[in-house]
């Protein structure tokens, strides 16, 4: 198994053989569209004419990082701030696990060990953090024991509440109505 946004397949390789570029991805995916923050690495991988490194990335200008975050297309709606969650997760992946963002996931003790760890992580709260496991789990083999329970309801088989769901157009429009009802829903509790 493997993620298959639909996005350029260059960008769906990157994802697949990068943990970092998997990781980054799901750390820009707010407010913006999932196809965006997915390529993201990918474009930041042109832009830096080699794959991203999380040690290259923690010591980087954070000016010069930002020049190539802005620069148009911007990686993100928020460039600014994204470079520095970006920067601030390579530092902690550095500190954490060497700089290797699949250590965040190897040998853990089970599901609850693995949301903790991606919890831990800048930028990542409690519901990014579950559907990072449900993705994991979903789409990558990686299943410690007990990875449903902690993605919670992202981990549910047939769901279609996030990225880790999607396989396709189909499922990815069935994510996309899932997000709309649930938006609706917190605007309707609010009035």
């Amino acid at each position: 198994m493997a993620l298959s946004l639909p996005i350029d397949p260059a960008a769906n390789d990157l994802l697949n053989r990068s943990p970092l570029a998997l990781l980054t991805g799901m750390l820009l995916d707010q407010q913006i569209p999932m196809e965006k923050a997915f390529s993201s690495p990918y474009v930041l991988a042109q832009r830096l004419d080699r794959d991203p490194d999380a040690r290259e990335l923690a010591e980087y200008d954070p000016d010069a990082l930002l020049e190539i975050f802005a620069r148009p297309p911007a990686l993100h709606r928020f460039p600014k701030a994204m470079t520095t969650r970006v920067q601030e997760l390579c530092r902690a992946l550095v500190d954490r696990y060497d700089g290797d963002a699949a250590r965040l996931w190897a040998d853990v003790a089970d599901g609850g060990d693995l949301l903790r760890r991606v919890g831990e992580l800048p930028g990542f709260g409690r519901q990014k953090a579950q559907i990072f496991v449900a993705l994991l789990g979903k789409r990558y083999d990686v299943r410690p024991a007990g990875w449903r329970e902690a993605a919670g309801a992202y981990g549910e088989e047939g769901a279609y509440r996030s990225v880790a769901d999607v396989v396709d157009p189909e499922s990815l429009r069935r994510v996309r109505e899932f997000k709309q009802a649930a938006k609706a829903e917190a605007r309707a509790a609010k009035d």
